[in-house]
């Protein structure tokens, strides 16, 4: 035992010497030794751990990794740092030898620090956010940072996504439907939206678009003016991604669907989108609505978004939609024939804890790799696709 601690000294030493500068055999993180998400992993005995690529610039941490990424040093400043590898629960806290409650461990190709860790040695705090499966790492001076939670299996061992055909059973009428399944969390998995010829107000197949997009799955986005006669078909309602406006529309209340860089996926009213967007926390987002599923419970207020149009308000038709599960899984769905009210059943059943409807009719289509699942009718203004990769 008194060599294993001599051995951990002597590395954890030489790490500190280099420390304020990536000389030879050190590097800062990269994405070859941290995840591409911010993310809390909560295993099944309840113990959370917090990925190391999410705290590099947290409370001015700075990550530095050494041995192939074998070790890895938090510094909060010369005389706060803590050093750590992979399944051993022996570190160095700010040069001396410490025991941790829980050892880190690998998930991924990732390091992930037990949260209790983090407390033990800076101080930090985690507020947790049961309705989105969310939480808060708080610092002392008040610095927070928001990030997704996965629980029980960790998303790097889930398939990133699977498709079926399904039937939903609505009072007396059974409805056919596409359904994409995108675990958000998946490190290879990313969000983007993508307008028709790069630009607002031109329409392209949604094929196009996606494969111009180098994407796996596409799904059609906001309404617009497809009936025009001009060449300009507006799209209407708030476009988002890259972390830049695409499209803009104050005042627009209807359901918006938005995302941040770790894919930690929302639906909230278009009233407040600006103000989350001008925080600088949304990566992407399409608007549409009507809002469907709230908190895993129907939630429809049509006229209270602001639709007249009896498609929306009365009619049946051929539909588009988009869930979000309590795991963080996207589901995208079309149907044919279904009201408002029935979609917003149907996504209920198929898993949704929040669901909003996209543009239908003739603009409803789903594509996956290479092939139409939902054809749409017509040339489309914007999709909202998914990479793998």
């Amino acid at each position: 035992m008194k060599k294993r601690w001599l051995w951990l000294i002597i590395a954890f030493a030489a790490l500190a010497f280099v420390l304020p500068s990536a000389g030879a055999g050190v590097q800062t993180a990269s994405a070859a030794t941290v995840p591409a998400k911010g993310l809390i992993y909560v295993d099944a005995q309840g113990r959370s751990y917090i990925a190391l690529r999410s705290l590099d610039g947290f409370a001015g941490g700075r990550l530095v990794s050494s041995e192939g990424g074998r070790i890895v040093t938090l510094s909060l400043g010369e005389n706060a740092t803590l050093a750590m590898s992979s399944g051993s629960a022996a570190a160095m806290l700010n040069g001396a030898p410490v025991t941790l409650k829980a050892a880190p461990i690998n998930k991924g190709g990732s390091l992930y620090v037990p949260s209790s860790a983090l407390a033990s040695a800076f101080g930090w705090s985690v507020q947790w956010e049961r309705d989105v499966e969310a939480a808060q790492l708080q610092a002392p001076a008040g610095e927070t940072l928001r990030l997704p939670v996965a629980r029980g299996t960790h998303p790097a061992d889930t398939k990133p996504v699977e498709q079926a055909s399904k039937r939903f059973k609505i009072g007396g009428k059974t409805f056919a439907a596409q359904v994409v399944t995108v675990a958000l969390l998946h490190p290879a998995v990313r969000l983007d939206t993508v307008l028709a010829g790069d630009k607002i107000g031109k329409v392209e197949e949604l094929g196009s678009m996606a494969k111009r997009a180098k994407a796996r799955v596409a799904i059609n986005g906001t309404f617009f003016d497809a009936y025009t006669d001009s060449d300009y078909k507006a799209p209407y309602g708030y476009i988002a991604g890259g972390g830049k406006l695409k499209k803009n529309s104050p005042g627009d209340k209807r359901a918006t669907f938005l995302y941040n860089a770790d894919q930690l996926a929302e639906i909230v009213p278009g009233l407040s989108f600006m103000d989350r967007f001008n925080q600088g926390r949304v990566e992407g987002a399409v608007q549409a609505g009507p809002r469907l599923v709230a908190n895993g419970k129907i939630a429809l207020d049509v006229a209270g978004e602001g639709f007249k149009d009896p498609k929306i308000l009365t009619n049946g038709g051929a539909r588009s939609a988009l869930g979000i599960t309590r795991d963080h899984r996207l589901i995208l769905l079309t149907t044919s024939g279904a009201t408002i009210p029935q979609l917003a059943e149907i996504m209920k059943q198929a898993g949704a804890w929040q669901a909003m409807n996209l543009d239908g009719g003739a603009s409803s289509g789903l594509w996956m790799g290479g092939n139409y699942l939902t054809k749409p009718g017509r040339l489309l203004s914007n999709a909202l696709v998914v990479r793998v990769g």
